[in-house]
């Protein structure tokens, strides 16, 4: 089995009002050139071919498109989300009234150009930490009304998703960290534990006990208050790689034979950590294709990279009337 295969799939009902929001926007009342041309009740054969090299995502939201425009067009895939393709590659065949074909064609190639770029790049990312410990993630810089299809095609480059929102995780960042210290510092008085440990403290008494719980560091100072913390995940941002280096050094050595904090849901890397406390180290801000590597190289768990969602470049596909 594939590994594109083993991806939760999309949910139908709830991409549908994002579908039909995306043919009313393009289509409107009516595609007036097509009126004018196209017999009502005509036929037409047609292929989606892929322009050049990457990995598809998308194709059953492209049939859904489709079948929103005329549910008698029948929409046959000739590959799977999540393999790779090369250019003048047919990868789904459409059959049926030619109206609601060339109605949907452009909101349907959109969607799959745009996913298949998602995948494509994931997929670089993910070659490029090929052979270390490091697995990429993506983050919640996403398209506004895209986040569960971004995420999908994230997968579907084998990357793995971070949270899907603020409800479903817990992060406590630098801003929470500024707020959190503002309280803890009057004027005048010394805290008598850092914003980093108070904060993990305050959220470990409220959330639920496997609840993993990830502070994000920007300097080693914050990183050693994390440990001390003894956060579940610590997350470098935009730190140097001696930095990164250093940290994992850290990490590695601290806490031989103490208890680990929580089974990190019980995944195998919650696993590992329960002999001793050993915290998962993600690194974010500023990864590129050039730098992933070195970065992947020292021993971090994991990498998020907004870039995966935010600035992926469409690939480039067609439909083509046969």
């Amino acid at each position: 089995m594939g590994r594109e295969s083993q991806a939760a799939a999309i949910d139908r009902t709830s991409i549908l009002p994002l579908l039909t929001a995306a043919l009313k926007e393009d289509v409107g009342s009516r595609d007036l050139t097509s009126a004018a041309l196209i017999p009502k009740g005509q036929v037409a054969e047609a292929e989606i071919v892929v322009r050049q090299e990457g990995i598809l995502a998308g194709l059953q939201v492209a049939e859904w498109v489709f079948g929103l425009t005329d549910p008698k067009i029948k929409f046959k895939p000739m590959v799977k989300d999540g393999q790779k393709v090369y250019p003048d590659k047919a990868v789904a065949f459409l059959e049926g009234p030619t109206r609601g074909i060339l109605a949907g064609e452009r909101v349907a190639l959109n969607f799959l150009g745009h996913l298949s770029g998602v995948a494509t790049l994931t997929r670089a990312f993910v070659e490029k930490a090929r052979g270390t410990s490091a697995k990429i993630l993506d983050t919640r810089k996403t398209t506004p009304g895209l986040r569960v299809l971004e995420k999908y095609a994230v997968r579907m480059g084998w990357g793995i998703n971070h949270r899907m929102g603020l409800y479903d995780g817990v992060l406590i960042k630098d801003n929470h960290l500024r707020l959190i210290a503002k309280g803890l510092s009057p004027k005048g008085t010394v805290p008598e534990r850092s914003a980093v440990e108070h904060a993990v403290a305050q959220v470990r008494s409220t959330v639920q006990k496997q609840t993993p719980i990830e502070v994000e560091v920007s300097n080693l100072q914050e990183f050693r208050q994390a440990l001390s913390a003894r956060a579940d995940l610590i997350l470098l941002d935009n730190m140097k790689l001696a930095e990164i280096q250093e940290a994992v050094r850290l990490r590695n050595a601290v806490g031989r034979g103490a208890p680990a904090p929580r089974h990190f849901l019980g995944s195998k890397e919650g696993a590992a950590s329960v002999a001793r406390y050993r915290p998962l180290l993600e690194v974010s801000g500023g990864v590129t294709l050039e730098n992933v590597r070195p970065i992947a190289l020292t021993g971090v768990d994991r990498i998020s990279v907004g870039a995966l969602t935010h600035s992926a470049p469409a690939l480039n596909l067609a439909l083509e009337i046969l």
